[in-house]
């Protein structure tokens, strides 16, 4: 291991030797939990197409998705197309309302360019109150529903962000190479190996009836494993940081389901969840809160484990003399720190995507304890404080393991090395 260890280290220097007997204790911990996740791989891994309720498939319920093009648009009296009775376009919400009386609407012709209708054009319109507009040689995205009116067919839902969305993915990538270059490609790596699981796993597994907490323990498991030790290596270090994520995951996941049910939350607070009710019934909604708490906690859990087992090391290379205890107060001084940003950091990521609610609730004509009480509130509440204590109950469980690591390690080494003095003592 040490080769591999040098690669993938916090520093320039060579990496520390481990002791066979630290390697053997930390095998005894950590080998038996990749078995268990490893079999929670194979007995949760989802077989086949999961099914939703007869005659409904996905977010479009019975409607597939295909590529289109606006090839023209002009304006048109409204009037004149409540007359046509004409065919309304994407409004923000209501598709299937009929076009304002009064005021000019957009009539845009869009050309099908893939599947069997491809070629096929048909037009829609645009309201004045929507809230998208079309334009020619506009890529936009089309739902089919077979069952309706062959002029009815095919209606615009969305449009096509491929282009944008792969130019900022590929300057993102850039941008970590150039900046982290091994670690940053490692850290490409891990990212591609966690959304593999989240997709190929994590979201068929849930969608076929799997329980949606142990489905998310096994493959939050299963992420944090793959990205800690690609991109940080398998050494002690790493393996001190797995330690630590795992008991604060497991902290989480106790308090999650303890106040989601003290709370009586149900987690069917929003349209996508009701959605996923309606096409997925056996699916346990609660449990799909659960799991979003944990797999949510996980990113942020990792990189605080993995600063702070890295603080406790450069502080023993800094200072080869300190004991655990002096090493775990220092380690602690920088936790402490962590622990202001970071939960800051959370805290304003939940306000940040529930602006909107935020904003309806802040000109409700209701007191603060009545909207914090209300669930769609309280479920974000809830989920904002259990990650919060997650995150801060990592901070001194991985420094103090991480201490106790370094310092027996350090014994081990300094013993090694008296050991291979007094050999060549005795040849000679």
């Amino acid at each position: 291991m040490p080769g591999h260890g040098h690669s993938h280290a916090h520093h320039h220097g060579p990496a520390e030797p481990v002791s066979a007997r630290l390697r053997r204790i930390i095998a005894v911990v950590l080998v038996p939990f990749a078995v268990a996740v490893l079999t929670g791989l194979v007995v949760l891994w989802p077989g086949g197409t999961p099914e939703g309720k007869e005659g409904q498939s996905g977010v479009g319920y019975d409607r597939e998705m295909f590529s289109a093009r606006v090839t023209a648009v002009e304006e048109v009296d409204c009037e004149d197309v409540n007359a046509a009775g004409g065919q309304p376009g994407p409004s923000g919400g209501a598709a299937d309302a009929p076009p304002r009386e009064g005021g000019t609407c957009l009539k845009a012709t869009v050309e099908v360019t893939e599947g069997e209708d491809a070629g096929h054009t048909f037009p829609e319109i645009v309201t004045p109150d929507a809230t998208r507009r079309l334009a020619a040689g506009q890529e936009v995205v089309v739902a089919h529903a077979p069952q309706a009116p062959r002029e009815l067919q095919y209606s615009v839902v969305d449009v096509r962000r491929t282009v944008p969305l792969v130019v900022l993915a590929a300057a993102f990538a850039l941008a970590v190479v150039v900046v982290g270059r091994l670690r940053g490609l490692l850290a490409l790596v891990g990212l591609a190996a966690s959304f593999a699981v989240l997709t190929l796993f994590i979201l068929p597994a849930i969608l076929q009836g799997s329980d949606p907490l142990a489905v998310a323990v096994v493959g939050g498991s299963a992420i944090m494993l793959a990205t800690l030790y690609l991109c940080h290596g398998v050494n002690a270090r790493t393996s001190v940081a797995v330690l630590g994520t795992l008991v604060s995951l497991l902290l989480i996941g106790v308090l999650g389901s303890a106040f989601i049910g003290w709370a009586e939350l149900t987690g069917n607070t929003d349209d996508q969840t009701g959605l996923v009710h309606t096409l997925y019934p056996d699916i346990e909604i609660r449990g799909l809160l659960l799991a979003g708490v944990l797999i949510g906690s996980l990113g942020v859990l990792d990189d605080v484990t993995v600063t702070q087992t890295s603080a406790v090391w450069e502080l023993r290379r800094a200072d080869p003399r300190a004991g655990w205890r002096r090493l775990y107060g220092a380690a602690m001084r920088i936790g402490r720190d962590h622990i202001a940003s970071v939960v800051n950091t959370l805290v304003l990521a939940y306000a940040g995507a529930s602006l909107p609610l935020l904003l309806l609730f802040s000109v409700a004509e209701s007191d603060m304890g009545t909207v914090a009480g209300s669930e769609v509130v309280a479920e974000e509440i809830v989920r904002t404080l259990i990650g919060s204590i997650g995150l801060v109950a990592s901070v001194p469980v991985t420094t103090a393991l991480a201490a106790l690591v370094a310092v027996a390690d350090r014994g081990d080494g300094r013993d090694r090395a008296r050991g291979r003095r007094g050999r060549r003592r005795a040849r000679r």
